[in-house]
């Protein structure tokens, strides 16, 4: 059964996000801790969904966010211009000189090289963005006067402060009224949930949203710890492969939750910090479906930035769902999507359609010329 999914003529955006947009400064070949340069992307991973689906896939997006107005803020502003989101819907907060009451958050990553794996360190306390409530942000404007064919947040965002689960569950519940696919990617992060009730907090939440949501991502740490879904045997048995897990706790998570109309995972086996095997698997109308191309064994993909491969993984999912509404198609474009995604730098995409394209049919990596 395909998704009802709103024509795109009866909308001005085909897909908004909700989340806080981070300056990423990266040392490049280096380290955090013994570099003297960075260079400065933009990221974050509700953000980087509906970018990619700008950047790659030519469809038009928004972000629903918050920056206070200094310098930095309109820094991440002209790098979002430059990725082509409408910024209309970003809320602007006075600055109070030293970042005391007010900041915008700060994320130094680096990509990691064989046997040391990737790294990330956020500076994220007090931002604009993990300060907003309730009534910030007029969402019969986004959903009714402009139009969403899609809306996208995760538990990135829901994890920031005690009020943005609020504004999740405020959000999620707009778009349905308006008829919009709402999907979350549950994105679990211990280090966001650790002042704000930890684990049992975390699961609070996203119980409380996962209700309101048509599309749930998350990998199998994901389905546990943010929806409590532990399947018997697993813990104990290592050797059991995730996608037989992500299978069987679908099963459960489907029989609590049947609005859930798809559920996907990335499947990832890290070799090594640049070397990691690769695939997905999406669950949609009782069946399961996995992409077209995977990268295992002496295919396994080499990888140059990991940071953003989930979140390009689930653009794509989307892309394939809002261009051909099938399952199959959606899981290849996404596993293509966010393989493509970690042979770059930054946190987003710079793929191009035809390369996503040539992936899904099966294309290697020969000369274009």
């Amino acid at each position: 059964m395909a998704l009802t999914i709103k024509s795109a003529e009866d909308c001005a955006f085909d897909c908004v996000s909700l989340g806080e947009v981070m300056l990423r400064l990266d040392p490049g070949d280096g380290r955090v801790h013994t570099t003297r340069h960075f260079t400065a992307w933009e990221g974050g991973g509700e953000y980087n969904v509906s970018r990619g689906l700008r950047r790659c896939f030519g469809l038009r997006g928004a972000i629903v966010t918050a920056f206070a107005d200094n310098p930095v803020g309109r820094l991440v502003e002209d790098l979002i211009l430059q990725g082509g989101l409408d910024t209309r819907f970003v809320q602007w907060r006075e600055f109070d000189g030293i970042g005391r009451t007010i900041r915008n958050g700060l994320n130094f990553t680096e990509r990691g090289f064989g046997v040391r794996g990737a790294r990330g360190t956020s500076d994220r306390g007090h931002t604009a963005a993990s300060q907003l409530k309730p009534g910030d942000i007029d969402w019969d404007e986004v959903f009714g006067k402009c139009g969403a064919r899609w809306f996208h947040t995760g538990g990135i965002f829901a994890a920031l402060s005690d009020t943005t689960p609020e504004v999740v569950l405020e959000a999620v519940q707009a778009a349905k009224a308006h008829g919009t696919i709402v999907s979350y990617d549950l994105n679990y992060r211990p280090s966001l949930w650790k002042a704000f009730g930890g684990q049992a907090r975390c699961q609070e939440v996203n119980r409380a949203i996962a209700p309101h949501v048509d599309v749930m991502i998350g990998n199998e740490e994901d389905f546990t710890a943010c929806l409590g879904f532990a399947v018997d045997g697993v813990d104990e048995n290592i050797t059991e492969l995730p996608e037989e897990s992500f299978r069987r706790m679908i099963e459960r998570a489907i029989a609590e939750f049947p609005n859930f109309q798809v559920a996907a995972t990335t499947l990832r086996n890290a070799k090594t910090a640049t070397r990691n095997e690769w695939s997905a698997l999406a669950w949609h109308d009782g069946a399961f479906f996995e992409p077209a191309s995977k990268f295992q064994g002496d295919d396994a993909l080499e990888v140059f930035d990991r940071v953003g491969g989930g979140d390009s993984f689930a653009s794509g999912l989307i892309y394939g769902f809002l261009e051909f509404n099938d399952a199959q198609q959606a899981v290849s474009y996404g596993c293509a999507h966010g393989a493509l995604a970690m042979t770059t730098p930054g946190d987003t995409t710079m793929a191009t359609l035809a390369e996503v394209e040539n992936l899904v049919d099966g294309g290697g990596a020969r000369v274009d010329r």
